[in-house]
């Protein structure tokens, strides 16, 4: 006869045996949030529609920064990585939200709109699924800038938020979907 242990022990055991392969797959840590057969991103300068002049160069920096901060890719200048990561600026426009008596601008916004595509080496989409239908081989972002000029805040103040913003949201969508 087994003693009580021996068959505890026997038990834990075969459960272990029986739950551990199912456990094999999955990834722990930030390596879940990115895709693993991606290990470069190829960044092309971003080219802009708009008439105002660095925005692209600055988009394209921000990105860099971005990538190279907060995820596990390394950005290389080839166009040979694992990925290519292709944005265009399509426009930009300053709004505005408030006005005092006499038509003074008290606050304005400023948006920018990119079109960005993420390829693998392949030149297939590598972006998550979107929760709205859209074409697969892009997907549009806008991010906002809010310029104060009371206090003394400038547009290119307002550009640089907007830029850092949508910088963010780019590399936010190079996230695995859950």
């Amino acid at each position: 006869m087994i003693r009580p242990s021996a068959a505890s022990a026997v038990w834990l055991l075969a459960l272990v045996c029986l739950v551990a392969p199912g456990c094999a797959a999955y990834r722990v840590g930030s390596e879940t949030l990115y895709a693993p057969d991606v290990a470069t991103v190829y960044v092309p300068m971003i080219e802009s529609d708009s008439f105002r002049r660095d925005l692209g160069e600055r988009l394209t920096e921000a990105v860099i920064k971005e990538i190279e901060l907060k995820t596990p890719y390394k950005v290389v200048g080839t166009p040979d990585a694992d990925s290519i990561l292709s944005a265009r600026l399509m426009g930009e426009r300053k709004l505005l939200e408030f006005e005092n008596q006499n038509d003074d601008p008290r606050a304005l916004e400023y948006n920018l709109t990119a079109q960005v595509t993420w390829l693998n080496r392949r030149r297939q989409p590598l972006a998550p699924v979107n929760a709205i239908p859209l074409a697969a081989d892009f997907i549009p972002m806008t991010q906002t800038g809010t310029m104060l000029p009371e206090p003394g805040q400038s547009d290119a103040s307002a550009q640089q938020q907007a830029i850092q913003r949508l910088a963010e949201q780019i590399v936010a969508t190079m996230e695995e979907p859950w």
